[in-house]
């Protein structure tokens, strides 16, 4: 099974050992926002800065990552 986008980054978060406050701070994010991503409410929109960061915060390709959320489109529709 695929993980949605949401569940992606929730895993993968988890798994740095960050709360949402301590991963979105390092991304500049409020830890709301990271939230809404893992509860599907939204999708990360960020600078190439960010979105780079957010990769080596998740230890995964921006390929990965575009993927999840792609994936997570094609199951709503």
């Amino acid at each position: 099974m695929k993980l949605s986008g949401g569940e992606f980054v929730k895993v993968f978060r988890e798994r740095t050992g960050k709360n949402q406050r301590e991963f979105g701070a390092e991304i500049g994010v409020s830890d709301q926002t990271v939230s809404n991503w893992e509860t599907g409410v939204s999708k990360p929109k960020l600078n190439p800065p960010q979105m780079l960061k957010l990769c080596q915060l998740l230890n995964c390709s921006l390929e990965d990552l575009a993927e999840a959320f792609s994936s997570s489109d094609k199951s709503a529709a």
